[in-house]
Order: C-alpha cells, then structure tokens, then sequence
C-alpha cells in the first residue's frame, strides 16, 4: 500500500511540474550538410562553458553557410569558421580549454580546433573519424593541454565518413580543402 501512494504521490507531483517524469536529456543538434545529414549529442556535463558557446553560435546561426574546409583521410573533418569563398566568419572570442575533463578524442567525437595557444578555440570544430589519442589531454603547459571534447555522433556517421573521403586540393593557400565544397546548410537543435 505503501508502494501505491509514493507512486501516486510522484504522479501527482509530476502532473503539477514538480518533479520531472524523465531524466534531464542532453542537448542534441542536426547537422544538415551538401554531402547529408548527421547528428550530434553534446555533453554539457563534461564540458559545460564549450557546449554553451557551441548551442549559442548555433542559435545565432553563426555556422550556417559556412564549410567543412579541412579533411584529412584517416583523421578529421574540420569546419564552422569559413565561409564558402574560404573567408574566414571570426567575431567569436575564445573560450577555456576543458581538454581536461576526462573525454576522449574518439572515433565519431566532436571538439574544439584551436592554434597552439590551449585556450584559443572560438567556432571551429572538428569530428575525429578514428581514435586520435595524441589529441588527448596529458598535461597542463602549453605541449601536453590537447582538445576539447565536447559531444559524439549519434546518427548519421557515414556522413561524415563520407566527408572525409572527399578528394582534396589547396585552395588560397590552405591544405586538405575538399575539391567539391561541403557546406553546412544549417545545424539546429532537436
């Protein structure tokens, strides 16, 4: 009897909006390319000031028409800072480095691209199509920092690796381009 009451105590309580019916979902985006569509579940527990940045550019449609400018076989595709004549978006300022939050650079993960400065990635990310421990968190100092992990492909992954089959070429003076542009319509939350 006791059993019976809690439940229709909990029922009452969720049907007033007090208590959630389901656990706290994380946040999911729909990446609508040229070459297809893929999805991406973000981590905002792990990596909470990058999720932000990346939900609020998203938000503010900063990647739509931007490109997939860097693709390396074996490695990554790379977009979000270019626009499709190659000119690069900007107006975003950096964010802190949460390399060290335990996530992985895994096959299917997304993270932050950066210069050498740990503490400089703005809008571009990147989607490890192979396991890249050498982008791994090891250390503090400026070498050993490695990059943000912040979500992982969920739906959608022979996109990408369709993606990263792409020829490519140089184009204004930047390597790995592919050869037939691929752009990001539009990226949008479930």
């Amino acid at each position: 009897m006791k059993f019976i009451k809690t439940i229709l105590f909990l029922s009452m309580l969720t049907s007033l909006g007090l208590v959630s019916a389901h656990a706290k979902q994380d946040p999911v985006v729909v990446l609508e390319t040229s070459a297809g569509s893929f999805e991406v579940t973000l981590n905002p527990d792990k990596a909470p000031i990058t999720v932000k940045n990346f939900l609020t550019l998203v938000d503010q449609k900063h990647y739509n028409g931007t490109i997939f400018h860097r693709v390396i076989k074996n490695f990554m595709i790379q977009g979000g800072g270019l626009d499709t004549s190659m000119k690069k978006i900007g107006g975003v300022s950096p964010i802190k480095n949460e390399a060290d939050n335990g996530l992985k650079n895994l096959k299917g993960t997304i993270a932050m691209a950066r210069t050498g400065d740990p503490h400089s990635a703005t809008d571009q990310f990147f989607i490890n199509t192979r396991d890249n421990n050498s982008l791994n968190h090891t250390g503090k100092n400026r070498r050993d920092w490695g990059y943000t992990v912040f979500g992982k492909v969920t739906a959608g992954m022979d996109v990408v690796m369709k993606i990263e089959n792409s020829d490519t070429d140089t184009r204004k003076g930047r390597r790995d381009v592919p050869v037939k542009t691929i752009e990001i319509l539009k990226i949008t939350r479930k």
